[in-house]
């Protein structure tokens, strides 16, 4: 699951609708939101995020926190380290080959690594 799958999904859960339902109001089908959910399809484009804060009908902070969350939501992310040195190229593939065995905390740990480094930089 992604972030953004979690997030519908708690939407859809605090409106008390299911996938089918809110996939006829918004006009995409219940497998979709299903993929969408699950982590099985990429980051959705910017007028389904639209269709949901309407269909939600969630004020524009809560939207825009949203939008945020879907581009941290693609299950398939790419690491460009072209041009970097080769310790960032090899750390990419290492993180790639590893991330499924990783636990929570472990994650977690990473996370805040680099959310501290980023406020150093």
């Amino acid at each position: 699951m992604t972030p953004f799958g979690e997030a519908m999904r708690r939407l859809r859960e605090r409106k008390g609708v299911s996938q089918k339902q809110m996939a006829a109001a918004i006009g995409v089908s219940p497998a979709y939101l299903s993929a969408l959910e699950h982590g099985r399809r990429g980051r959705p484009n910017f007028d389904f995020l639209q269709r949901v804060a309407g269909y939600f009908n969630i004020i524009w902070d809560e939207a825009e926190e949203l939008f945020m969350i879907a581009d941290a939501s693609d299950p398939r992310v790419v690491i460009d380290t072209c041009g970097m040195p080769a310790e960032y190229t090899a750390l990419a593939n290492e993180l790639s080959r590893k991330i499924r065995v990783l636990s929570p905390d472990v994650v977690r740990d990473l996370r805040i690594l680099l959310e501290g480094a980023e406020k150093s930089a």
